[in-house]
């Protein structure tokens, strides 16, 4: 073996005893194997203090360290690891050695690489007044302390000067955790170290004189936490749930388990492996599963047909995995986790009616379901592995019939979307076909039992009876005779073995115009139909009839008529406004213009003809003129006094023969002042004059 003496802090005659390991980082070449009682090193330990109750700890068990230190393999061992650790402890130390075992390709510069003495870590390369050697403390000491782990050495000597530290973990946080002896440089640690929170200090220490002026340096000072197995694995990322198809080959990667260790990646420390705990259920074989002790892969080691899904009793496994740090070795930290593995399903199982012929019953003129089919399936009830899907494959020309699948029950419900006639047929047979959503493996197919036959039964009912047409429609002109024809209805019965009767009745008349015979089904008038009714939409008059059977209980079937009423001339013209106001001073003397209206549809409206009745007295007033076919223009000849008029006015339609309508237009001559309109003067005049003329009237009557 070969150990980096530079690590020493000084040369040993000039330092004071330091407790602890005298080496704590040795580097040996790895043989091709350690044979029993074979010297590995002598490792040697100091408390400075007679080593009372020394006693060492080694990572592995298949080594020990004699009381004299040295190191030896209790039996044969080919494979160790990349490092041992030895603990030591005694009444008044404990410390850490650590031994890396290399490869042969591995030793040249392994040295500088683990002790970074490529540069930067004040190890001098000239000479230099201070030397302050990297220190490395193990983590988790425990108490006392402050607990001495260097010294760093000035070359002049320390006569008039002192020792100043400074850094993270002196003066900068976490402070408190180093400090230098100023008289002799002797480096202390005051608390425990972990490794996990902080793993190297990059310090600076620099010599002063009394009145703190820098005489040397600062030079670095790297100290290193060195790691022990003080964290468990830990699996961080569940829950872990892998799935596996069943029948998969021997060997097919399920899931892989990762666990976490805190600890240094780069020694055993962190260096896991793994293994099933346990497995449950048990059956059909106790391993079912095996776990790849370096990556964590959980893989199926049983043959396809164990991994049925169908014939196991659970298609879910649990297995609680264990990680162990130290390589797997019994000195190692365990964690486990629990990982879920589900036996997904495949379609490796037909679906099956439960029998071969099923039985429905249905009335004739009724839909809905009228049977459910029932099948079996044992794949998996959440995958379409197991969902049925039906179709009707023969009996079905008419696409009276439809099969759906109940998404509860998986059941297939066969339904009725035509109604059905039993005088055209009492017996329909079906033949229905059942698959799955998903189709089936390779070497699985669909047999006879995925058939089935339905065999169904109409049943007669008295079926109501139906008029011929429906709608009925007729043309009658409005204004016929009460009491003529508007036509004879007809209504037939389906049930033609059953030889029923039928009769007639009104329904639904809502002008109360119609009758029906009961026997022959004639319709007649009992009022004058009118087109100008309310109860007439679009020149068309709606009524409803019944036909009754003479089953037990009658059957009954509606029929509509729609009866088109054509126009007559018989409804006058009406004329719009009857009220027109004109000022006494009118210059503009076209005093309103009229307009007119008629029900009847044309010819028998418009072109209209206006006309102003005879007027009396000497002098014409006013004069009417033609404007269009439907309006026509009043026009004064001249200003009028103060007072109410009445001028009539005929107005006379195209129809033949011509219908005339007279209508007096209402003229109130008003005063106008200020663009307003004064009325009530007016009013007021022409209603005096009227109670002067009936109070002569009254007196002249007493008089007699």
């Amino acid at each position: 073996f070969f150990s980096p003496q530079v690590l020493l802090l000084a040369c040993a005659e000039d330092l004071e005893c330091i407790p602890g390991f005298q080496q704590k980082v040795f580097y040996i070449e790895k043989p091709f194997e350690f044979t029993e009682d074979q010297l590995v090193l002598n490792l040697k330990f100091d408390d400075c203090k007679g080593n009372n109750k020394l006693n060492f700890e080694v990572s592995n068990p298949d080594f020990t360290v004699e009381l004299d230190g040295n190191l030896v393999a209790l039996k044969n061992v080919s494979e160790v690891g990349k490092a041992l650790f030895v603990h030591a402890r005694s009444e008044h130390a404990e410390d850490m050695a650590e031994i890396f075992i290399l490869e042969a390709n591995e030793k040249r510069g392994a040295l500088k690489e683990i002790l970074k003495l490529e540069g930067n870590l004040g190890i001098p390369r000239q000479k230099r007044a201070i030397l302050a050697t990297p220190i490395l403390i193990p983590e988790n000491q425990r108490p006392p302390f402050p607990r001495l782990v260097g010294k760093v050495i000035r070359s002049e000597g320390t006569e008039g000067v002192k020792f100043r530290l400074s850094g993270k973990g002196v003066d900068q946080e976490p402070k408190g955790i180093f400090r230098i002896n100023e008289m002799n440089g002797d480096v202390s640690v005051t608390r425990t170290l972990d490794r996990e929170a902080i793993a190297n200090y990059e310090l600076e220490v620099e010599v002063v004189d009394m009145n703190g002026k820098t005489m040397d340096g600062p030079v670095r000072l790297d100290i290193s936490v060195i790691d022990q197995n003080d964290n468990r694995p830990m699996f961080k990322e569940g829950p872990y749930v892998g799935h596996v198809m069943e029948g998969s080959a021997t060997g097919t990667t399920v899931m892989r388990m990762a666990a976490f260790d805190a600890d240094d990646a780069s020694t055993d420390n962190a260096l896991l492996r793994y293994n099933i705990l346990r497995q449950t259920p048990t059956k059909p074989s106790p391993n079912m599963f095996y776990i790849d002790p370096e990556k964590g892969d959980i893989v199926t080691v049983v043959s396809p047909a164990l991994l049925d899904r169908e014939t196991m009793e659970s298609p879910k496994y649990e297995l609680v995995i264990e990680a162990k740090d130290m390589g797997g070795m019994d000195v190692g930290l365990t964690g486990t986790a629990t990982a879920t593995i589900l036996i997904d399903d495949k379609n490796d199982h037909a679906p099956e009616f439960t029998k071969k012929e099923f039985q429905a019953t249905v009335k004739e003129g009724v839909t809905g379901v009228i049977v459910n089919l029932t099948v079996g399936d044992r794949d998996d009830p959440a995958t379409g592995a197991w969902r049925a899907v039906y179709s009707i494959i023969n009996g079905n020309p008419g696409q009276s019939f439809e099969i759906h699948t109940n998404p509860q029950t998986n059941e297939g419900m066969l339904s009725v979307v035509k109604p059905l006639d039993y005088e055209i047929s009492a017996f329909h047979t079906l033949l229905i076909k059942v698959e799955n959503e998903d189709p089936l493996i390779p070497d699985i197919a669909y047999g006879p039992s995925s058939t089935a036959t339905v065999q169904i039964t109409v049943e007669d009912v008295n079926e109501g009876p139906v008029f011929h047409p429906n709608p009925m429609t007729v043309t009658k002109q409005e204004n016929i005779p009460v009491g003529s024809v508007v036509l004879t209805v007809n209504a037939t019965d389906p049930d033609t073995l059953q030889h029923q009767t039928i009769r007639y009745s009104v329904y639904k008349d809502p002008a109360g115009w119609l009758e029906i015979n009961p026997t022959n089904g004639t319709v007649g008038t009992t009022a004058v139909l009118d087109r100008e009714s309310p109860f007439v939409q679009n020149n068309i008059y709606t009524a409803l009839f019944l036909a009754i059977d003479s089953g037990n209980p009658p059957a009954t079937g509606t029929g509509t008529l729609h009866i088109t009423l054509e126009d007559v001339n018989d409804n006058v013209p009406s004329l719009y406004p009857t009220l027109a106001k004109v000022c006494d001073d009118a210059k503009d003397l076209r005093v309103v213009v009229l307009g007119a209206s008629d029900k009847d549809l044309h010819p028998n409206t418009d072109p209209f003809k206006f006309e102003l009745s005879k007027q009396s007295g000497p002098e014409k007033l006013w004069r009417i003129n033609r404007l269009n076919n439907t309006h026509a223009q009043v026009i004064l000849l001249q200003n009028l006094k103060k007072a109410n008029y009445n001028i009539p006015i005929s107005v006379t339609d195209s129809g033949k023969p011509p219908l005339t309508n007279t209508t007096e237009l209402r003229l109130q001559v008003c005063t106008c002042k200020k663009s307003k309109m004064d009325c009530s003067a007016t009013d007021a005049l022409h209603i005096s004059l009227t109670l002067i003329l009936l109070s002569l009237l009254s007196l002249f009557c007493k008089s007699f």
